[in-house]
């Protein structure tokens, strides 16, 4: 895949993933990273789960799934991560 591809890949999987998750946009850039580093541990995963380590070789829907299960676990496991904003009363 292009370098072109992974940016669209990226910022269509790193948005859908900020949608899903509710966390709030921090602009297209940080999208994009989100998205790319998202597909980075989908395929990861994805080639230990399966054995199939082309998951990404293209761009099409199964890539773009891959890298949005990836965003999604990126997502959450940085939220996770965050200390907790406890309103004190």
């Amino acid at each position: 895949m292009s370098i072109l591809g992974w940016i669209v890949v990226g910022l269509i999987a790193g948005g859908l993933a900020r949608w899903v998750t509710g966390t709030p946009s921090s602009g297209c850039l940080l999208t994009i990273v989100v998205g790319v580093a998202g597909a980075l541990i989908g395929g990861v995963l994805w080639g230990l789960a399966t054995g199939d380590q082309t998951a990404l070789d293209e761009f099409d829907l199964g890539s773009i799934g891959v890298a949005f299960l990836g965003s999604v676990v990126l997502l959450l496991v940085l939220q996770a991560l965050q200390p907790s904003r406890r309103r004190r009363h």
